[in-house]
């Protein structure tokens, strides 16, 4: 048992694909093929379902891959702890934050550590706690402190909403704007939404058609357009360029942001310069 074929089983169980994790590992398939069997052969057990779309874990598997993650994750911190791994990044974000806020510091880091590596992944929330526990990601910021036992919340700040839509001025009353207007959102789960949802409930407003679409674009595009109002980060905003917003009153303007990271992940020279450098600082 080695490093290289416990990274090539566990590459192959979160691809979902032999040929796919051989790729990304620089691998001949043959090669992951015979890591994979010379696994199966000391376990005496069958680990993968092999079928035309790839392979899925069996129970057997199942067992194996979330020890194989907690080792390898061990691994990598000792490396790290060694000094025998170069600097890298791991990190991620909500769509509504996205790249742009590390844009600066990511450009003051590279001309220090010009081989930095960097993995960037943005999603929801619940993805992203997944992502951190699971050692693909080391931090992350997201919008509401979870209970994922393996991952560590702390508080980094505020994240303003304003809503956004066709025909808002600084005269532009905001209850009269929202009242009966159709809203466009990402999703109903959306902690945004949430929000305003509990404005239409707690002023007895009434609420239009809801309409989900796919992604930050689109909601931009369809609710200047006037196909509906939208709540989004300020950041979204600024993104895009939107100078007309209505500013949302308090106490529903704010929601937590926090920085989150596995239990016990004690933090790089790297990445402490990345969280002081960033916007979100």
């Amino acid at each position: 048992m080695d490093i290289e074929n416990m990274e090539a089983f566990v590459k192959a169980a979160e691809r979902g694909s032999i040929s796919e994790a051989a790729a990304e590992l620089n691998h001949l398939q043959s090669n992951m093929t015979a890591k994979i069997k010379k696994i199966e052969t000391y376990y005496d057990q069958v680990l993968f379902h092999r079928h035309a779309r790839g392979v899925t874990l069996t129970e057997a598997g199942e067992r194996l891959y979330e020890q194989f993650r907690k080792m390898l994750l061990l691994w990598e911190e000792t490396e790290e702890k060694m000094g025998r791994s170069g600097e890298k990044l791991r990190i991620g974000t909500m769509p509504s934050i996205g790249g742009a806020v590390f844009s600066g510091a990511l450009e003051t880091l590279y001309s220090s550590y010009p081989d930095l590596s960097v993995t960037f992944r943005t999603g929801s929330t619940e993805y992203l706690e997944e992502e951190v526990a699971r050692g693909h990601l080391d931090l992350a910021y997201t919008i509401g402190a979870g209970h994922h036992k393996n991952v560590h919340y702390q508080r980094a700040g505020l994240e303003e909403m304003v809503i956004i839509g066709k025909d808002i001025t600084p005269e532009t009353d905001f209850y009269e704007y929202i009242d009966g207007r159709d809203v466009i959102t990402l999703s109903r789960q959306c902690l945004y939404f949430s929000a305003l949802d509990q404005i239409y409930t707690d002023y007895g407003l009434k609420q239009g058609e809801i309409m989900e679409v796919s992604d930050f674009e689109t909601l931009v595009q369809f609710s200047t357009i006037g196909m509906g109002l939208a709540i989004v980060s300020k950041h979204v905003a600024d993104r895009f360029h939107i100078l007309d917003y209505l500013d949302i009153p308090s106490p529903y303007r704010f929601i937590d942001l926090y920085l989150i990271c596995r239990r016990h992940h004690v933090f790089s020279d790297v990445e402490k310069q990345l969280m002081a450098r960033s916007e979100l600082a």
